[in-house]
């Protein structure tokens, strides 16, 4: 059977009609696929960001509060520390003081710093209690220089207690001492 060249070339034409039809549906699928893929990515990336997004916000929420309840900490340990410094300020110039004097201090105990009023005016309140021993000259002597150190104290009370002579003990004196610092407002 031999076919004509007509023939021959509409079954060629036909057979790559056929192949283009179906190259051309695949293609149409490919490209439907492709963009279906391409609606679902972009709708992954979009939920993405956002549970990015919100995971950053709490964490930032978190860290937020952290960093105000170490503010706080922070600003209690200063409180603390400042009461320590000025108690131990005010106990090193009592030691200071009775050296020069020629005296001992035998104790010494402070309550810390507490906010006080001083003729309406807000203070911080440094009380000091204090034992010191020697002569008892040098016990007048260093009670006055308290009161000229500390212009801003106050010598609540001093008892001081005089031995007899034979017995060769040391005068004796209880102070307590109170010094006001300006807090501020």
């Amino acid at each position: 059977m031999k076919l004509s060249k007509r023939t021959g070339l509409v079954i060629a034409i036909g057979i790559f009609v056929i192949a283009a039809a179906v190259l051309s549906m695949m293609r149409s699928q490919m490209v439907d696929e492709q963009e279906k893929m391409n609606k679902e990515l972009a709708t992954a990336q979009v939920k993405l960001k956002g549970l990015q997004l919100e995971q950053l916000s709490s964490q930032m929420a978190e860290l937020d509060k952290q960093q105000s309840q170490m503010k706080s900490q922070i600003e209690a340990v200063k409180g603390v520390l400042s009461q320590s410094v000025r108690s131990t300020a005010a106990s090193s110039v009592l030691y200071d003081i009775a050296e020069a004097s020629g005296l001992e201090v035998t104790e010494v105990s402070s309550s810390g710093s507490v906010t006080g009023k001083l003729e309406g005016v807000t203070c911080l309140v440094v009380s000091l209690t204090a034992k010191v021993e020697g002569d008892a000259p040098n016990l007048v002597t260093f009670i006055n220089q308290l009161s000229s150190y500390f212009p801003n104290g106050v010598v609540n009370s001093v008892t001081i207690t005089i031995p007899e002579k034979d017995k060769g003990e040391k005068a004796l004196a209880d102070i307590k001492l109170v010094v006001y610092t300006y807090k501020g407002s």
